[in-house]
């Protein structure tokens, strides 16, 4: 058996980075510290290039069960409650990109990558587990400490991969990386069951602009359930990075909204709510034999909704790069991280630049909707070909 590739997280990127370098011939350890896969998060939305991904490691067609391809997404105005535009996905953006966009609860994807890794040979993966200490050998590979219960077991590995999320440790390895910080936005989420809301709804991703914020929502779980994602600026007082939310503190945000968009709001009794926090791309993803991968590397704003499929492109490009017979792992990993950065950068910023016109208001969110009206919904559409055209390396 080879020295494994220990992976640090089985979320997203940790298991889609676990699938792919296993398909590659790599023996893969995954080290994540929750007992069990949790349904932490909601929804998610997977454009067609995270979906071919996904196809290429197996995953796609369990996870559509699960999923829902969206007819398109209804862009309308907060303040007026009216729609502006819509975007067709469905058919038509499979047909131009050969892969679908979908809606998804991220427990469900979590749970198709999981279940496939299990089942490839090469994967092990230790819950209730974290990795300690990183050293140095002197022949050149890594010697990691990792804790399963009250058990400390020391693994010689060829490197070490961070996908830790936002608040990753491993990155606190790699020198010279500039830490999580909060954006000043927070997102306020639910989920509803789908025999709560007007049945039109469960068709399409909805999408509401307003002053200083806006409103995202489409079905999950095959349609069963509906989820809502409110997001605002506000000051992050709480403890943690995430807490149960005030139902008046988020009404309070959208008090002068539309009555119809407002009372899809007062629906849920229950809101949990996040903190955004961002990882500055520009830093250096590598130190030695150790990378990072997905949030732990470019943690970015939701607005372009692109967040998982950077982690699963991170993936594929990743194991592309990493051949089972590469010596120079650093060499590996410095491909890896010139691959990616300047495409990450920029989704980084076209989310960041979309926060800014999604919450414009007064004459510049007139402007911003009359701008919308006027062009056609196939150029609106056409302006994410350069995210959704994107393929993985062969």
């Amino acid at each position: 058996m080879d020295l494994p590739v220990v992976i640090a997280g089985a979320g997203i990127g940790g298991l889609s980075a676990a699938l792919a370098l296993g398909a590659g011939g790599h023996d893969v350890l995954v080290v994540e510290k929750a007992d069990e896969l949790a349904e932490v998060g909601a929804g998610l939305q997977l454009s067609p290039n995270a979906c071919r991904v996904l196809d290429d490691l197996g995953v796609l067609d369990s996870l559509m069960p699960h999923a829902v391809a969206p007819g398109g997404i209804r862009i309308g105005s907060g303040r007026t409650g009216r729609e502006i535009v819509k975007i067709e996905l469905g058919e038509r953006i499979a047909a131009r990109h050969g892969a679908p966009y979908l809606v998804v609860h991220r427990a469900d994807l979590q749970k198709a990558l999981f279940d496939r890794a299990l089942h490839q040979g090469r994967i092990d993966i230790r819950l209730g587990s974290e990795i300690l200490e990183v050293g140095d050998t002197p022949d050149g590979t890594l010697q990691c400490h990792v804790r399963s219960g009250g058990v400390i077991a020391q693994i010689t590995a060829r490197a070490l991969i961070g996908a830790d999320g936002v608040w990753s440790r491993v990155r606190e390895r790699v020198s010279g990386h500039a830490q999580a910080k909060y954006t000043g936005l927070t997102a306020y989420r639910a989920t509803l069951p789908a025999e709560k809301v007007n049945g039109d709804l469960l068709a399409d991703t909805g999408l509401w602009l307003g002053p200083d914020a806006h409103l995202v929502h489409y079905p999950i779980r095959a349609g069963r359930e509906f989820n809502l994602v409110a997001l605002v600026p506000e000051k992050w007082t709480e403890e943690g990075w995430s807490a149960t939310a005030d139902r008046e503190t988020l009404l309070g945000h959208f008090r002068a909204w539309a009555p119809n968009v407002r009372s899809l709001l007062e629906k849920p009794d229950t809101w949990l709510k996040w903190a955004l926090c961002g990882v500055d791309a520009e830093g250096p993803w590598s130190d030695g034999r150790i990378a990072l991968l997905g949030d732990a590397a470019h943690a970015m704003l939701p607005f372009a909704a692109q967040g998982a499929a950077m982690a699963i492109e991170d993936a594929a490009v990743l194991a592309h790069l990493f051949p089972r017979s590469a010596t120079d792992i650093r060499a590996v990993f410095r491909a890896y991280e010139a691959a990616r950065k300047r495409r990450v950068k920029k989704v980084q910023k076209t989310a960041a630049e979309n926060g800014r016109i999604y919450h414009l208001g007064g004459p510049l969110a007139v402007g911003r909707d009359t701008v919308m009206k006027l062009m056609r919904p196939d150029r609106l559409s056409a302006r994410q070909d350069w995210i959704y055209g994107w393929t993985p390396p062969r």
